[in-house]
């Protein structure tokens, strides 16, 4: 059956990365501290005032084990616990001043064995590889239920500049696109601004500010072109890119548009994944080396709508 062939190509891929990871974990989690543990400190980190409980569950540990662990960090001064006020049989975890040492110790140890593992890539290969690691994390975050409200609207005057900055933030941070790239989002979105007959430009709000945007333009009478498709780092796997791209696509119906393309890069693996999971086929490709000064390979991708 075809779902075991992925079965097995998950598999595969689990058993190679556990195995890179593992060859990382030895050099950044020895002595004192086991992996397990360097991740109970992590967790108690990240979650101030979370109970061993809370911390057993997300991570995935025997309670006894747990409790072994707790009571280490314990004696050796790294955490403390405070009874609840709510309900005084659960404990607040915190870690001590030096707790905190010694996690940031563990984060500086874990910094320098990742760039050790990356150091003799290119910066494409790192690009693809980071693109390719917030795919598999966009795949299996789509069903969490984001915690934070988010607004899709049409773009109204003073969106469209916060738009242009959105592009340019994450392509120069992420992919090193040059100014060029800015100054071709700025001047399509000047353009749209002029004419909009046809199309429409939505922006996405959340914690009272603009975090992503899309568009749609008329081509002719049956066909449109998807465009400025773009969500802030923080907010990716949330699902927003997947309410944005709904947005768009309903719009599209209501016009009675019976086909939809849209350009972008080969590099931009998780935008990619959300344009095949609606349909979209690749169906052109073209070098550009305007925007990184390297080789891009800009792609077209087309929808039929039914």
């Amino acid at each position: 059956m075809e779902s075991n062939r992925y079965v097995e190509k998950i598999r595969h891929f689990n058993r190679y990365y556990a195995n890179v990871l593992g060859k990382i974990d030895q050099n950044i989690y020895n002595q004192p501290f086991s992996l397990t543990e360097a991740r109970v400190i992590t967790e108690i980190h990240l979650r101030n005032g979370c109970t061993a409980t809370d911390v057993r569950e997300n991570l995935g540990i025997d309670r006894g084990y747990m409790s072994r662990i707790i009571k280490r960090l314990e004696d050796e001064n790294i955490t403390i616990k405070e009874q609840s006020t709510d309900d005084k049989r659960q404990y607040s975890l915190y870690l001590t001043e030096y707790g905190k040492e010694v996690y940031n110790d563990l984060v500086e140890r874990a910094n320098q064995g990742v760039e050790h593992m990356i150091r003799n890539l290119s910066k494409h290969d790192i690009t693809s590889l980071v693109t390719s690691m917030e795919t598999i994390q966009t795949v299996f975050s789509q069903d969490t239920p984001s915690q934070t409200e988010v607004l899709i609207r049409p773009f109204r005057s003073g969106d469209v500049g916060y738009i242009a900055h959105l592009h340019g933030i994450l392509y120069d941070h992420t992919y090193k696109f040059g100014r060029k790239f800015e100054y071709y989002v700025m001047k399509g979105l000047t353009e749209f601004m002029i004419n909009t007959d046809g199309g429409e430009l939505w922006v996405a709000e959340a914690d009272n500010k603009i975090i992503g945007s899309i568009a749609i333009t008329k081509s002719s009478d049956t066909i449109a072109q998807l465009r400025w498709f773009v969500l802030d780092e923080d907010y990716q796997g949330m699902g927003i890119g997947k309410k944005l791209m709904e947005t768009a696509l309903g719009f599209c119906k209501e016009k009675n548009y019976q086909h939809v393309f849209l350009w972008t890069v080969s590099t931009l693996n998780t935008a990619r994944y959300l344009y095949q999971k609606y349909n979209f086929r690749k169906t052109e490709e073209k070098p550009n080396e305007e925007w990184t000064g390297t080789k891009l390979i800009e792609e077209r991708w087309d929808l039929e709508i039914n």
